[in-house]
């Protein structure tokens, strides 16, 4: 039998089992049904992960077997489901829609009724499941404007286009650092922060009866809103800011404010932030009272994979970290800072 796919999320493992009965008593927990050919159970090896992101639930399942498996109703508030298979096929069916599933193509849901997924023999695959009303608040944010109709997705979601490919790359983003971090190493900070990243990447990537007003924002104010923006985030590095609280201080739509800063720093205003806190990190590295060591001090300012921190803090600063601490601690000069690259 093949085990799950990589170690993805292995640090944030809910359950595990080859028990038929102990399955049924944890789907049953989790107000879930589960059906499999008994013919089938010896061949059963469930893996449940998840972690928890304020309004996002970002889990993988691996059932080994072939079985159908899904959400009962229970009035929970609506959410919008999102899968990303990693291998094999499967097949999502509510009361409006039956969707065919592969790492090929998969779907966007609202997802607010019973619904089923008949999964194949060793499929695995990422499940997302993000509260409606976030997803709204950051849209508002995008639009400068209170949305005046239902957010409606295209539900299929195709990882051979651009956009398709840029969503699934934003949530194996994600993923990566939440493994380096763990669970004890994920500061409301981060979980924050790749929230952000995952709900703006799906309303801009994924097609919806708002792609259109997305598109049309225009360039219509002068770099003062970049200014306001860059005042707001420079005040609130320690606080985990979103893009609605930045557009919300810049005074014009998320959209908006995102060209601008393209315009006018060839950065996003979230890729801004990192680069800010990017320099307070270097700061407290270059504090002639400094006892932290690298990894607390990237911590603090919400950089939890240290591999990333390290390439990320060269190509800003044209040096490693623990260059930059030794240096300081010798007394040595320090060099001069490189021109921050945009991304």
């Amino acid at each position: 039998m093949r085990e799950p796919t990589g170690g993805l999320l292995s640090r944030y493992e809910i359950f595990a089992s080859k028990n038929l009965d102990e399955t049924y008593a944890f789907m049953e927990r989790g107000a879930h049904f589960f059906e499999m050919s008994p013919r089938d159970s010896g061949t059963l090896d469930l893996v449940s992960r998840m972690v928890f992101l304020p309004n996002t639930n970002m889990g993988r399942i691996y059932y080994g077997s072939a079985v159908l498996a899904g959400a009962r109703d229970l009035g929970r508030p609506e959410r919008f489901l999102i899968s990303i298979p990693l291998r094999g096929s499967s097949e999502f069916a509510n009361k409006a829609r039956s969707l065919e599933c592969s790492p090929a193509r998969s779907f966007v849901v609202s997802s607010t009724e019973e619904y089923t997924m008949r999964s194949a023999a060793e499929s695995d695959r990422l499940t997302l499941h993000i509260t409606k009303a976030a997803v709204m608040t950051q849209l508002a944010a995008l639009l400068g404007d209170q949305p005046g109709r239902r957010l409606e997705f295209l539900p299929e979601l195709d990882f051979g286009t651009t956009h398709g490919r840029s969503l699934r790359r934003q949530v194996h983003l994600a993923i990566a650092d939440l493994d380096e971090a763990g669970p004890e190493g994920a500061s409301p900070l981060m979980l924050n922060m790749y929230e952000q990243l995952i709900i703006t990447g799906l309303l801009l990537n994924q097609a919806s009866n708002y792609t259109a007003a997305l598109n049309r924002l225009e360039n219509k104010n002068g770099p003062g809103d970049v200014k306001r923006a860059i005042d707001f985030m420079e005040a609130h590095l320690h606080l985990p800011i979103t893009l609605v609280d930045i557009a919300k201080a810049s005074g014009v739509p998320g959209r908006t404010l995102l060209e601008h800063f393209k315009d006018h720093r060839s950065v996003s205003p979230m890729r801004y932030l990192r680069n800010a806190r990017l320099a307070k990190a270097r700061q407290a590295l270059l504090g002639t009272d400094c006892a932290a060591s690298v990894t607390q001090i990237a911590m603090e300012w919400g950089f939890s994979h240290l591999g990333r921190f390290a390439i990320e803090y060269r190509n800003q600063f044209g040096e490693s970290p623990s260059n930059t601490l030794t240096r300081s601690r010798a007394g040595r000069p320090i060099p001069p800072k490189k021109p921050a690259k945009g991304r």
